[in-house]
């Protein structure tokens, strides 16, 4: 297995609070892996970590054997790594193509200027958002919205892209829908690492899933196989009580 990303040991302590507590593991290229637990477990935190809006209390983000970790956002995400949030805020007053020719300028590649808008109304094409290219984006709707938000992020040409609950709020139609996006994605060569809190969605898309629970790894494997662990249901569920 060759790894995309690589962590050693990170931990985040935010006072007394072990936010993430020494999470190795190393993300396979060109797979979806699934991160997931309870509110609370450290999940949003760990992304923060890896995509340096955040500093690790200790240890070590590499991308492609390359440390990362430490470093700022806008260098990060220039090296190849890129974060969608839950809640999107794009550019209310620019067109849903300004947003991603925005993102496509800032992000890796060094791309001459008279190419990124090209490859800006590309990558609306492939999320499916063509059609809405010259609507402000404040009048999205949420599943648009939240597709305006990953066409951000694919026009900084990401080796390594973070999801973050990129299917919450969505309808069952829509949510087959994205679910079929990140495939796609994926299949372009991305390497995906996603927080989801749809577990039907994360269970059939993910090659693998890694759980968290209060900051520290306490699985990772199969999403079949994790699903059945007593620790992963005593996490969601609570200890079982005997009768």
């Amino acid at each position: 297995m060759t790894a995309a990303l690589t962590l050693y040991g990170v931990t985040k302590r935010f006072g007394g609070l072990h936010a993430v507590h020494d999470v190795s593991v190393a993300i396979a290229e060109r797979q979806i892996t699934g991160l997931i637990g309870p509110n609370g477990a450290g999940k949003t935190t760990l992304f923060r970590v890896i995509s340096g809006a955040v500093r690790p209390t200790s240890g070590r983000v590499l991308l492609a054997g390359r440390e990362i970790s430490g470093r700022s956002p806008h260098e990060v995400c220039r090296l190849g790594v890129c974060l969608t949030h839950q809640i999107v805020r794009p550019f209310a007053d620019l067109s849903v193509l300004e947003n991603v020719i925005v993102a496509a300028a800032f992000g890796s590649g060094g791309r001459l200027r008279d190419t990124i808008r090209a490859e800006a109304e590309g990558v609306l094409a492939f999320t499916g958002l063509a059609d809405r290219s010259r609507a402000p984006a404040a009048v999205l709707t949420l599943a648009e919205r939240k597709r305006l938000e990953i066409a951000r992020a694919l026009a900084t040409r990401p080796v390594v892209l973070l999801l973050d609950e990129v299917l919450a709020g969505l309808n069952p139609a829509e949510t087959e829908q994205a679910v079929e996006l990140v495939r796609e994605i994926a299949a372009s060569g991305v390497t995906i690492l996603m927080i989801e809190h749809v577990m039907r969605a994360i269970m059939a898309l993910a090659d693998r899933v890694l759980v968290l629970n209060f900051g520290g790894l306490i699985a990772d494997g199969p999403p079949a196989e994790v699903a059945g662990l007593p620790q992963v249901i005593e996490a969601y569920l609570g200890q079982r009580l005997e009768v």
